[in-house]
């Protein structure tokens, strides 16, 4: 090795020994008879000294040449710092150099590399070999890898094996678009990317090998935002011979098990809701469940008044901000105005402040008197000094609307404390949901999915109305994981292809070869799926999953260190037998 210790582990005990540190120049600091230089690795920082009359002039004035991000070599004694850093693990010493390398030269970086840098995104994500020598980066990458050391211990313990599956699919017509190949061998033939390995994993089920996982890449040709990249990593697992219960048994282990391994804390038992509680409840299937603020529904005590707004709305439903009565005006409107973003879709807002001295004041008084506002108070179950916010309109819409400003207030008011931890399971799903301008159903998870036992009855005589026997863990508000008890039987997964609209022929180019599968003895079978990327920004408490990722992509699904995608050249679109078109205008 060029060193004999790293740059963050020398403390006071070393003091007189001899060491060679290695690492990156975080920091120079030339006060003319003394020379500093902070050195840094993937481990900390080190204090270098070069002293008038103590070191050799020479070695002095390499250390004035080198700048920031220099590669250095220093060899010296360690000694103690006259003024300490208790700021710094390496405080309490540094090192007197007497001989100094330099191993190479930098460019001065276009970015401070600084827990707080003065780079944009879009310029960290360009050089981003230099954003991950940054602290909070580097130690979200970390995270990363403890947590996939984390899961594999657990899997393994637990009797799951680990199998790769093919990366080179085919394509399937459920779900996300696929990112399709070209296959040169086989001409006008395309490869997808896989966006799961499903059935591969069921195959598994039916091939005998009982638990199998995978930590793998998945890949989804969709619209991207904060946490969602077009390829991303799963934990992917599989259990054969087992009932709903027995997944969720053994995946909130593993969950309590990452959680104390990795961050120390021990998590309550998760909760449980279903589909349809945890919408009428929070208007989101996957509620954040770490502050209450419920919804409650108004249609009986508003309905009938006079107020056009609530009398033609299909859900009048609110919450109660607890303590927030005094805000302003101004605070108001800005509520009302956040509820009429686009993205949010209400049409206004409707508030009502519990004043201290028991009286009502709210948007609506010329419709309803103080009796009326007293009876809304009481299904709230709210106190003087609370505030009401009331939106109205289409069902599922002013749900997803009073969703947005339900986790808008918990953000105000401090709610949704990042080192609270709240973990629910969402039980129940709808097994289809209905497209109107398709006319057709379309599997909620994927068609795949068994239906709850005591529904399957229902699959031909109200399909809409069967459950779905999956499962969705949610924790602080966000989907960490999916799953569901999987169709083994080849009759039912043939009438569930038939109710989502394939022809028979369609069922068998796409899934025959699952369908032949299921004649040779498939198990009962059921599994999971966690977002690796998502698990880890939850543990860390961030919203978005880039920095968890090596090398992500930017909004537009571009590699910008890379450019990435980019063309190919003729040679090889004729290899491919591909013919460019125009493209489409905006």
């Amino acid at each position: 090795m060029l060193r004999t210790h790293t740059c963050g582990e020398l403390r006071s005990e070393h003091v007189g020994n001899t060491v060679t540190l290695t690492g990156w120049v975080q920091k120079q600091r030339d006060k003319g008879g003394v020379v500093w230089i902070d050195l840094r690795d993937r481990y900390g920082i080190t204090q270098l000294i070069f002293e008038e009359g103590v070191t050799e002039q020479t070695i002095i004035d390499q250390a004035k040449k080198v700048g920031r991000e220099f590669v250095i070599k220093a060899t010296g004694e360690v000694v103690e710092r006259y003024a300490k850093n208790d700021k710094m693990p390496t405080g309490d010493i540094e090192i007197r150099v007497s001989e100094i390398a330099i191993l190479n030269k930098s460019k001065v970086p276009p970015f401070t590399i600084e827990d707080e840098t003065d780079g944009g995104e879009d310029l960290r994500m360009k050089y981003r070999y230099l954003d991950i020598r940054r602290n909070p980066v580097r130690q979200k990458l970390q995270l990363r890898h403890t947590m996939m050391q984390k899961v594999r211990k657990y899997l393994n313990k637990e009797g799951f094996v680990e199998v790769e599956t093919p990366y080179l699919i085919k394509s399937t017509p459920e779900g996300a678009r696929d990112f399709v190949v070209p296959s040169r061998m086989n001409e006008n033939e395309f490869y997808a990317l896989p966006q799961s390995p499903q059935t591969f994993k069921q195959l598994l089920m039916v091939a005998g090998m009982d638990r199998y996982f995978q930590i793998v890449k998945c890949f989804r040709d969709e619209d991207l935002r904060a946490d969602r990249q077009p390829e991303f990593t799963q934990i992917d697992c599989e259990m054969a011979f087992v009932e709903q219960e027995d997944v969720l048994q053994t995946f909130e282990g593993m969950t309590k098990f990452l959680y104390k391994e990795i961050k120390g804390i021990d998590l309550d038992e998760f909760q449980r809701i279903s589909y349809d509680e945890a919408m009428t409840k929070y208007g989101s299937d996957k509620p954040d469940l770490r502050f209450g603020m419920e919804f409650r529904e108004l249609n009986d005590l508003t309905q009938g008044k006079g107020f056009v707004v609530f009398d033609s709305a299909e859900l009048v439903v609110g919450i109660n901000a607890e303590g927030c009565a005094g805000y302003s005006r101004k605070e108001l409107d800005a509520l009302t105005e956040f509820v009429k973003k686009p993205q949010i879709g209400a049409k206004g807002l409707v508030y009502v402040k519990y004043n201290e001295d028991g009286s009502f004041k709210s948007s609506v008084d010329k419709f309803f008197d103080q009796e009326a506002l007293k009876g809304w108070a009481e299904k709230f179950g709210a106190k003087e000094g609370d505030l009401l916010l009331i939106l109205a309109g289409e069902k599922n819409q002013t749900r997803n609307a009073l969703n947005e400003l339900r986790l808008e207030m918990g953000e105000r008011l401090g709610l949704r404390d990042k080192n609270k931890v709240a973990a629910a399971w969402v039980l129940d799903f709808p097994l289809l949901e209905w497209d109107e301008e398709t006319k057709r159903f379309y599997a909620m998870h994927h068609p795949f999915t068994a239906p709850k036992p005591e529904d399957v009855e229902m699959l031909s005589s109200d399909p809409g109305a069967v459950r779905a026997n999956a499962y969705d863990m949610v924790i602080n508000g966000v989907e960490a994981g999916g799953g569901s008890i999987r169709i083994h039987d080849r009759e039912m997964q043939a009438k569930m292809f038939d109710i989502l609209g394939f022809s028979q022929k369609e069922a068998e180019e796409q899934f025959g070869f699952l369908m032949s599968a299921f004649e040779y003895g498939a198990p009962p079978h059921g599994g999971i799926a966690y977002g690796l990327d998502r698990m880890c920004a939850i543990m860390a408490g961030e919203q978005s999953i880039r920095d968890f990722i090596a090398f992500p992509k930017n909004n537009a699904g571009r590699d910008v260190m890379i450019d990435s995608p980019s063309k190919i050249s003729r040679e090889q679109l004729d290899e491919l037998g591909l013919k460019l078109v125009e493209p489409k205008k905006q």
